[in-house]
């Protein structure tokens, strides 16, 4: 079986090692990144299985990451994931069409078991 492959989006170091520790011993690939210039390029790179970014970054919101994400022909499948210490705002001004809106701080095993149903379902 293929290892699945996620992609981190978030500015947060703390954040970024405790995702990777998580992933990781649950035996996914995982490539994080603080900021992306141009966020479909680099899926388009990096081919991820699926995305998970931070809603609030350094002069992007996720959920602009998330919606070009979902307008691109040939990323729009691929499954999003916000997550916000924001979520009920969040909720409020749009789901930018992500699969899943997670609140921060989240449960772990709540995310692993998101990823893994996402990842179910997609492809």
């Amino acid at each position: 079986m293929e290892t699945k492959h996620i992609l981190l989006v978030e500015d947060n170091g703390d954040i970024t090692e405790l995702l990777r520790t998580l992933f990781e011993n649950n035996g996914y690939r995982f490539t994080a990144l603080a900021e992306a210039d141009d966020i479909v390029s680099t899926v388009r790179e990096l081919r991820p299985d699926l995305i998970i970014t931070d809603y609030i970054l350094e002069g992007i919101n996720g959920g602009e990451y998330c919606s070009a994400l979902k307008r691109g022909t040939d990323t729009a499948h691929l499954p999003v994931i916000i997550l916000s210490g924001y979520g009920k705002l969040l909720g409020s001004l749009g789901d930018y069409g992500a699969d899943r809106i997670i609140e921060k701080p989240f449960d772990n095993d709540e995310l692993i078991s998101a990823v893994s149903s996402l990842l179910a379902v997609s492809r």
